[in-house]
């Protein structure tokens, strides 16, 4: 059976990764910030010496000036950077941080379902490359 992905343009996942890499000649583990535009298939990535709330921030304050636009809506995983609670009902309880950027950008935050990988297929196949 074949079922087609069909993504709305405006719309975002991001997602932070892990890789090796080679500075200075010294190989070390870098976290890699991406975001990803499936409806075009555009992305961004960053890396960032640790996955903090900060290295969040910044990861989409350069997305979007790269992008020259801000997206309506991002996919997220439930990180703790991002997500301080999940409620009983499934809501979420954002990080002061995270809610003061999406109120700033007037970015409606959606959210991945614990344990299901193909939530974010585009950026967490960008991740994993």
């Amino acid at each position: 059976m074949f079922v087609l992905l069909d993504h709305a343009p405006g719309h975002a996942q991001a997602d932070f990764g892990e890789a090796v890499v080679v500075i200075g000649g010294i190989e070390q583990k870098a976290h890699i910030f991406a975001l990803d535009l499936p409806h075009s298939d555009a992305c961004y990535v960053r890396a960032y010496p640790a996955a903090t709330a900060e290295a969040w921030m910044d990861g989409h304050v350069h997305a979007f000036g790269f992008f020259g636009a801000v997206p309506l809506s991002i996919l997220y995983d439930n990180d703790r950077c991002l997500v301080a609670k999940i409620e009983p009902d499934g809501t979420r309880r954002r990080a002061k941080l995270f809610s003061e950027m999406l109120s700033h950008f007037v970015i409606r935050d959606r959210y991945g379902r614990p344990g299901k990988g193909n939530d974010k297929r585009g950026v967490e196949g960008l991740v994993g490359y």
